[in-house]
């Protein structure tokens, strides 16, 4: 059973050394894997970390996988076909419109604006058992609003979980705050002269 911090952000060592590896650094902010996570996508890497979070998530007995459109919808996948339960994504429209669901503004921190992340009603209910999957933790401000939104719902979040989090950034802690357990399978701890400092490597 996996439950204690450490097991659940316990560093993924293929992961880990394809970040030290291959990651490029932009503005000594944004860590550019896209190659292999959020553009390009390797099938059978993703398959790797996607069943790897979900053996971590799996002693919560999630009824739905909850992520976000669209970098989070191939991880997410993965860890639902694991899990064997339904996956969901929170739609991202202009903030402007107000659709008939459940919804937050959330900013963006990589591409600047806003967005409006919008959950059918229909695919929340009440008692329901989710876990988040997303691709990456920096801000924490999508696992925020999509936390917010399941418990709108009467639905409990029993933990969230990313394939790579900024720890120099305050995104575990608005999680945490928010007694949500967080799991990650890389954590980047720093940048140091345009590179990036990982945890375990």
């Amino acid at each position: 059973m996996i439950t204690s911090p450490a097991a659940l952000s316990a560093p993924f060592a293929q992961l880990v050394e394809r970040i030290h590896r291959e990651a490029t650094v932009v503005d000594n902010q944004i860590i550019k894997i896209d190659h292999f996570l959020n553009h390009r996508i390797e099938p059978a890497f993703m398959t790797a970390m996607g069943q790897e979070i979900a053996r971590r998530l799996v002693t919560y007995k999630p009824d739905i996988v909850l992520t976000a459109e669209a970098s989070g919808i191939a991880p997410g996948l993965v860890a639902a076909i694991a899990l064997d339960v339904p996956m969901v994504y929170a739609k991202k429209y202009a903030p402007m419109i107000e659709p008939p669901a459940y919804s937050r503004i959330v900013p963006s921190p990589t591409k600047g604006g806003e967005t409006r992340l919008v959950i059918g009603k229909r695919y929340l209910w009440e008692g329901a058992r989710v876990v988040i999957v997303d691709d990456i933790l920096s801000n924490g401000r999508t696992s925020q609003a999509l936390i917010e939104m399941v418990r709108e719902a009467g639905a409990e979040v029993f933990a969230a979980a990313f394939i790579m989090e900024k720890r120099f950034k305050n995104g575990r802690d608005i999680i945490e705050a928010m007694d949500v357990p967080v799991a990650t399978l890389a954590q980047v701890v720093g940048i140091e002269a345009g590179k990036v400092v990982m945890a375990g490597a």
